[in-house]
C-alpha cells in the first residue's frame, strides 16, 4: 500500500510540475525576473550557458530539499515529491533543451506528432522576443491546436 501512495504522490508531483513550469514561466520568468530569461529569447552573448539555466539550478535545490526531508526522517512523503521534481526536469531538459532548441545535436530527426505539436507551440512562443504578448508558456502539454497537420 505504501508503494503505491509513494507512486501516486511521484506522478501527481510530475503532473503538478508541468503546471508550475507554465506558472513559473508566464509569470515570473516574463515577469519579474524577465532579465534572467531574455537571454533564451534573443542571444545576446557567445556562451553556451543562458543566464535562464538558472532556473535548473532553483528548481534542482527544490528537488534536494525534499530528497534531504525525506532521508533525515523529517517528512516520509520526501522521496517520492523530489524524485518527481527531478524527473520532470529531466523530461524539461530533454524536450527543451535537447530536442527543441539542439543544445546537443540528438533527437534530430524525431518526426512523430506530438514531437511535432511540441516543438511547433515552442516556436510560437519563441516567435516573441519581449516580455510581454507571448503564448504557449507550457511545456509538455500544449494547445491541440499545435498537433494539426
Amino acid at each position: 500500500m505504501q508503494t503505491l501512495l509513494w507512486l501516486l504522490i511521484f506522478f501527481g508531483t510530475f503532473c503538478f510540475m508541468e503546471f508550475m513550469a507554465w506558472f513559473t514561466h508566464k509569470y515570473i520568468m516574463h515577469g519579474f525576473l524577465w532579465r534572467l530569461h531574455k537571454d533564451h529569447h534573443k542571444k545576446d552573448h557567445d556562451n553556451w550557458f543562458e543566464r535562464n539555466d538558472a532556473f535548473f539550478i532553483f528548481y534542482a535545490v527544490v528537488s534536494i530539499g525534499f530528497f534531504l526531508l525525506w532521508k533525515y526522517n523529517i517528512f516520509w512523503g520526501g522521496l517520492p515529491i523530489g524524485l518527481g521534481i527531478f524527473a520532470y526536469g529531466l523530461c524539461y531538459f530533454i524536450v527543451h533543451d535537447i530536442f527543441i532548441h539542439q543544445r546537443f545535436k540528438i533527437f534530430r530527426n524525431t518526426n512523430n506528432r506530438y514531437a511535432k505539436g511540441v516543438r511547433r507551440a515552442h516556436k510560437m512562443h519563441h516567435k516573441h522576443l519581449g516580455k510581454t504578448d507571448g503564448e504557449c508558456f507550457g511545456m509538455l502539454i500544449v494547445p491541440f491546436k499545435y498537433f494539426k497537420k
